[in-house]
C-alpha cells in the first residue's frame, strides 16, 4: 500500500510509516531486473541457466511466483513457487523460533577442505543462521597440520566472509589448542542475505560432538600403531 503520509519533517506529532515488511527485499516475478537467472522448480529440480522473460512466462503457466533466493550468486538463482506459501512457512518458523531458546549449531572445518565440501558447509551454516541459531566455526588440526596454522586461518577468514550476509562473528577466530573456533551471531530476520540454497534433498548437518568422535578414533589408531 502507498504511503498516504507527506513528508513532514521534525513537527511534533509527526511520523512516517515504514515499510516492517520481513519480506520486502524478496525481488520476484517483475521486480527480478537480471536478463539471465538460473532457474529451480517448484519440485527443487535445477532447471539451468535460462532469459528471466521465459522463466516468468513458465512461472506464470503454473499460476505461480519467480522468487529471487539468492540475489549475490552470478547469475541470480531463483525458484518457482508459491510466494504466499513461502510467507507463510517462513512467519510459522519464525513464530517457533521465538518460543523455543537459541540452539548453538557447529561446523567443522579441516585445513585443506575441498572446495566442494566448503561450500557444503556453508550452505549448512546459512540454514542455521537463517533458522535464528547460533553457529559455531571450528576448524581441527591433525599432526603436522599445527604447523602451518596459517592455512587454518586462511580458511576461517573465507568462510566468514561467505557468511557475511548472514551472521557476524561475535570475535576474531582464535586459536585453542588444536582448533580454531568462532562464534556466529545471526543477523536480524530482515537483514539476511543468503548466497546459497539447499538442495532438493539436502539436510542441513550438525557438526555437534564430531570432534569426540574424531578424538576417540585418533585414540585408536595410535593404540593400533
Amino acid at each position: 500500500m502507498a504511503n498516504s503520509f507527506s513528508s513532514g519533517g521534525n513537527r511534533p506529532g509527526y511520523y512516517q510509516r515504514r515499510n516492517n515488511d520481513p519480506f520486502a527485499h524478496i525481488r520476484r516475478n517483475a521486480r527480478i531486473k537480471e536478463p539471465e537467472i538460473r532457474v529451480i522448480s517448484p519440485e527443487g529440480k535445477q532447471l539451468g541457466i535460462m532469459q528471466t522473460e521465459r522463466a516468468l512466462a513458465l512461472a506464470q503457466q503454473f499460476n505461480l511466483d519467480l522468487v529471487e533466493m539468492a540475489a549475490t550468486a552470478k547469475p541470480p538463482v531463483c525458484r518457482i513457487m508459491d510466494f504466499g506459501k513461502y510467507i507463510y512457512e517462513e512467519q510459522k518458523k519464525a513464530s517457533h523460533a521465538k518460543t523455543t531458546a537459541t540452539k548453538l549449531k557447529e561446523i567443522e572445518f579441516t585445513p585443506r577442505i575441498a572446495g566442494g565440501d566448503f561450500l557444503t558447509k556453508i550452505r549448512h551454516a546459512e540454514e542455521f543462521l537463517d533458522h535464528g541459531n547460533k553457529v559455531k566455526l571450528r576448524l581441527k588440526f591433525r599432526g603436522r597440520e599445527m604447523a602451518h596454522t596459517e592455512i587454518g586461518f586462511e580458511v576461517m577468514t573465507k568462510a566468514l566472509a561467505e557468511l557475511d550476509g548472514m551472521g557476524h562473528p561475535d570475535s576474531q577466530p582464535k586459536l585453542m589448542g588444536k582448533q580454531i573456533n568462532v562464534m556466529l551471531t545471526p543477523l536480524p530476520a530482515n537483514k539476511r542475505k543468503r548466497k546459497y540454497t539447499l538442495g532438493a534433498d539436502e539436510e542441513a548437518i550438525d557438526d555437534t560432538g564430531s570432534d569426540r568422535a574424531d578424538d576417540n578414533h585418533d585414540e585408536e589408531a595410535s593404540g593400533k600403531a
